[in-house]
């Protein structure tokens, strides 16, 4: 039922159509290193000057670095008048290549890497909410699992009740007819008789509700839900157990929502750096490397030789408040996921402690109830007899009956309860084997 619940469960189909979501954004971030390419062509139509060019040019940015290298071919024909004499080239045209380097601001981070860094944290915040989500799905599952289990067994309680008073007609009918009992013991019965009968009618409807609400978990290949039937109920409460044992260490970061607030932390971090990055003024060097090719061209001799061109570029912010803003804020922000991150440690701690106290709690009084079954048990076993020897009343049998159907029942919850605190505890673990998460 677990791994039925684990491969269809919707809640988490969902989730996986998010980490999708999260991954096609991620995408896009990547988008900004992608080596862009750029055409232009001009000529002149009419006028007194003829000159055409055409370029191209090829630019990659830098994945370490806020700079970028690119490559560069140009050629040109006709003439040009001579304030536009950089269009000119050699016949074969123009071969550049250059690049430019960040020393300061963009060196270590840039808004590129910025938004891809909090992109491939999105990715993995969409996986631990989805483990967070599969979990909580998986310990529903349980719980629906043993609450449906829990409605089998207390119905299998009152049907057993209303076995033994069927039963017991047909002997005090006989008794009846041979003058052994008076008429009104039949009356009693028949009355006790329908009360168990009301019993068991009221447990019905809870199982087959119980039975419905497992239906959202337990489902069938193609993820249509299955409503279990009567026949699949264990013969026992043993399935009751619950899942896993209780774990003497447990590491805090296995938790989905520990993982996901130090995902966003990073995230944090990484929009403080940025902010302060815009702080910084901005010291670029680049270079370029040029060489014509062919024929002489009209622009002359000049275009021929090798060309190596070296420089910077310097500035700086004399008034930035929307960087210190955005420091503030990331600070502001980082401060508050800390100080979330403490709660939630010593929530999780707490529960954790507090579930290994029930588990062990609820041991105890299930243990103590199935004490108290058997000698209830034992007491009808005897009491019935006694009645049958006539040495006893209807009212003490019933009576001890009915204790044995409410031991029962309370075995039962009891049991349920075990069973849940289990669950809860697998789940704040994150036992992963337990919660049929394993592939």
């Amino acid at each position: 039922m677990l791994r039925s619940s684990a491969r269809t469960a919707p809640q988490i189909i969902e989730t996986l159509a998010g980490i999708r979501q999260a991954e096609g954004r991620a995408l896009s971030a990547q988008g900004a290193f992608d080596i862009v390419f750029d055409a232009e062509g001009r000529g002149r139509a009419l006028g007194y000057y003829d000159g055409t060019y055409l370029t191209g040019e090829a630019k990659r940015p830098l994945r370490d670095n806020g700079g970028y290298l690119y490559g560069k071919y140009r050629v040109a024909r006709g003439d040009f008048p001579i304030y536009e004499d950089q269009y000119f080239t050699n016949q074969l045209g123009e071969v550049k290549v250059g690049g430019l380097y960040s020393l300061l601001r963009d060196r270590l981070i840039d808004e590129r890497r910025a938004k891809l860094s909090i992109a491939s944290q999105d990715i993995d915040i969409a996986r631990f909410e989805s483990q967070a989500t599969a979990i909580g799905v998986q310990v529903r599952a349980m719980r629906a699992y043993q609450q449906w289990l829990a409605a089998g067994l207390r119905l299998n309680v009152y049907r057993d009740l209303l076995a033994l008073a069927e039963q017991r007609r047909g002997g005090i009918s006989r008794q009846i007819e041979l003058g052994a009992r008076a008429s009104i013991l039949l009356t009693e019965n028949d009355q006790n008789l329908v009360r168990r009968r009301a019993r068991v009618i009221d447990a019905e409807q809870t199982f087959v509700s119980a039975a419905n609400d497992l239906s959202l978990f337990y489902r069938d290949a193609d993820g249509r839900p299955v409503r279990p039937t009567a026949a699949q109920l264990p013969a026992s409460g043993a399935a009751l157990a619950g899942p896993g044992a209780v774990v003497e260490s447990f590491a805090l970061r296995d938790r989905p929502e520990i993982r996901t607030l130090l995902a966003r932390v990073d995230q944090g971090l990484a929009r403080l750096a940025l902010a302060e990055n815009d702080l910084s003024p901005r010291l670029d060097a680049f270079g370029e490397v040029g060489k014509d090719f062919g024929p002489e061209g009209l622009g002359g001799p000049s275009r021929t030789p090798l060309e190596l061109i070296v420089g910077f570029r310097f500035s700086m912010p004399l008034e930035n408040r929307a960087a210190r803003g955005r420091i503030r804020t990331a600070q502001g922000e980082l401060d508050a996921l800390e100080w979330r991150q403490q709660y939630q440690r010593d929530q999780i701690v707490n529960e954790i402690e507090n579930l290994a106290i029930e588990i062990e709690t609820t041991r105890r009084l299930v243990e103590i109830t199935e004490e108290e079954l058997a000698l209830a048990q034992k007491l009808a076993a005897a009491e019935r007899r006694r009645f049958q020897l006539g040495a006893t009343d209807f009212f003490v049998v019933n009576q001890r009956e009915e204790l044995v159907a409410d031991i029962a029942v309370r075995l039962v919850d009891t049991q349920l309860r075990y069973a849940g605190a289990k669950a809860a505890y697998a789940a704040a673990v994150v036992d992963r084997e337990a919660l049929g998460l394993v592939r």
